[in-house]
């Protein structure tokens, strides 16, 4: 493994150590969702970034962001890294911690039609999509 790769796996792992009361509410409410054939992980190293949270065979980023995701400097950040991972054949969800404290059911329907495409869709299992390009995914080491 590069240092770069153990890098990343190091701080994804550290993260994971130091979640946020938020992310800790999202990660014992994401059990709540029925995800057939797969799962979420949380705080996964996608390609060059960290993601919050993933179902990797929905190709599914749920990002939870706090009061400095709304500097500007972060903002572009943010759009750069969101950019790349669509490229990639993810999609993204963000929520501000503060959507997700006043309106969990509402982020977890959202969450629910992202995988599913809406919140009355019935829960099947989830193929695994095509990435765009048809290389290996980067968080396997592609």
């Amino acid at each position: 493994m590069s240092n770069i790769g153990r890098f990343r796996r190091e701080s994804a792992k550290q993260l994971r150590s130091n979640t946020t009361g938020p992310e800790q509410m999202l990660w014992r409410a994401l059990k709540s969702i029925p995800v057939y054939g797969s799962h979420f992980r949380r705080q996964v190293s996608i390609g060059p970034y960290v993601a919050d949270f993933v179902c990797l065979k929905a190709r599914l980023i749920v990002e939870l962001d706090g009061g400095h995701h709304a500097d500007d400097a972060v903002a572009v950040k943010d759009e750069c890294r969101t950019r790349w991972l669509e490229s990639e054949g993810y999609r993204v969800i963000r929520f501000w911690n503060v959507e997700l404290i006043e309106n969990m059911p509402g982020v977890l329907d959202t969450i629910y039609a992202g995988l599913y495409g809406s919140p009355q869709s019935e829960a099947v299992a989830l193929p695994t999509p095509p990435r765009p390009d048809g290389r290996p995914s980067p968080s396997r080491g592609g």
